[in-house]
C-alpha cells in the first residue's frame, strides 16, 4: 500500500460519488454488504492485477485487451508497448474502461482519462521502482517503445462476494 490518508479519502470520496451515480441494477449487486470501501481496495489491490482494458478505435468500436496493472496511489498503472493497437487508440482517445476480477473473490470497474507518463513526469521514478521490485528489471527495456500508462478515475467501484473472507493477495 503506497496510498497516503489523502488519497484513500480521495478515492472513498470517488467510490461514493460512483455508486451514488450508478443504476439501481448495480446496486442490487454490489450491495452495501459486498462494496468494498477504499480502504479495503488499497489492502486488495496489491502486487500485479491482470486487468481488461477497454480502448475505442477510430471508428467507434470497443476493444479489450489485458495488461499487467499495479494499484499505486489509488491510481491504475500500466504498461505497454508503444505501437500496440491500446497505446495508439489511447494517444488520441484517451477515455478508457479498466476492469480487475479475480472470480468472485473482487472485482473492481473504473472509467476514466489515460495519462501517458515519460521519465520527466514527477512521478515516473517512483512507479519505476515499483515495477523493477516486481519483475526484476524495468519495463522499458522489454522493447524499443515501452509506454508508461495511468488511468486517471472519474468513476470506479469494489465488489466482494463474501467481505468477510476477504483477504489480500
Amino acid at each position: 500500500m503506497r496510498e497516503t490518508p489523502e488519497e484513500v479519502s480521495g478515492l472513498q470520496e470517488l467510490l461514493d460519488a460512483s455508486i451514488g451515480q450508478s443504476t439501481k441494477h448495480l446496486r442490487n449487486i454490489i450491495t452495501d454488504e459486498r462494496r468494498l470501501d477504499a480502504e479495503e481496495l488499497v489492502q486488495v489491490l496489491t502486487g500485479m492485477c491482470t486487468l481488461n482494458l477497454a480502448t475505442v478505435t477510430q471508428s467507434g468500436e470497443p476493444r479489450i485487451s489485458a495488461v499487467d496493472g499495479h494499484f499505486l496511489h489509488a491510481r491504475w498503472v500500466f504498461s505497454t508497448a508503444g505501437s500496440a493497437a491500446k497505446a495508439r487508440h489511447l494517444k488520441v482517445r484517451p477515455a478508457a474502461s479498466i476492469s480487475y476480477v479475480d472470480g468472485e473473490r473482487v472485482g473492481v470497474f473504473s472509467h476514466g482519462q489515460v495519462e501517458f507518463l515519460t521519465p520527466e513526469h514527477p512521478d515516473f521514478d517512483e512507479i519505476e521502482a515499483h515495477l523493477v521490485a516486481h519483475y526484476g528489471s524495468s519495463p522499458s527495456t522489454w522493447a524499443d517503445d515501452i509506454v508508461y500508462a495511468r488511468l486517471q478515475p472519474t468513476w470506479m467501484v469494489g465488489y466482494a462476494f463474501d467481505k468477510a473472507a476477504l483477504q489480500t493477495k
